[in-house]
């Protein structure tokens, strides 16, 4: 594995490190050379573990679950909606599709940071929060994560919009706008327009009984 950070000196004696990903350099302040050795080491090793540790779990991972390494989000919807019937089906489609769901659909989820979900919860609505949440249970659920993304109480929480009933110059509004509620209103007793086609009950009228 190639190291990240390398050791040079400049001419003023002063050691430096250089970032072999961005080129960035930063100064260690000491002309010791064992000193900017050990934090050198100390350095790489910092970056290095991350690394180590995801090996290492996606090795274990790999010995009970082959797919493991592809598994994408996307892979995880498409597992989901197969288990979808009907309505229910047509919405999990439709998140499926949501323009912030692209932030993660080919993230393989053995890689999945917080910062990810972090970000997609970030550009989309409450539907995506919702939709997000059934998304990392049911990864959870099929032992497809060893651990979870977000924890549970660290989950942003769901602020749905304010519900009302329509108001009754609301409600005039609507009558007064439509073709049927002018009828309505030159029309006396009549809410309905003259062709509009009336209900007929299904059983034969009542014979009237003379006296």
């Amino acid at each position: 594995m190639k190291l990240r950070y390398r050791l040079f000196r400049r001419r003023s004696g002063i050691f430096f490190l250089e970032d072999r990903l961005n080129r960035k350099q930063e100064s260690l302040k000491t002309r010791d050379k064992a000193e900017a050795t050990r934090m050198l080491h100390a350095r790489n090793e910092a970056t290095q573990q991350p690394a180590i540790n995801l090996q290492i779990a996606r090795a274990y991972l790999m010995a009970s679950d082959p797919l493991v390494a592809k598994r994408t989000w996307d892979d995880v919807m498409e597992a989901m909606i197969k288990l979808k019937q009907g309505p229910t089906r047509e919405r999990y489609e439709r998140a499926r599709k949501e323009k912030p769901m692209e932030r993660i659909r080919q993230v393989r989820l053995i890689e999945t940071q917080a910062e990810h979900f972090l970000a997609t919860l970030e550009a989309g609505t409450v539907s995506t929060n919702v939709h997000l949440r059934k998304l990392h249970n049911f990864a959870l659920g099929m032992n497809w994560l060893p651990t979870p993304v977000i924890p549970r109480r660290q989950w942003p929480e769901v602020f749905f919009k304010e519900k009302r009933a329509i108001t009754r110059e609301e409600h005039e509004r609507i009558t007064t706008n439509s073709s049927i509620g002018r009828m309505a209103k030159t029309t006396p007793g009549m809410f309905l327009p003259m062709n509009f086609p009336r209900w007929k009950p299904p059983w034969p009228a009542t014979p009237s009984i003379s006296n």
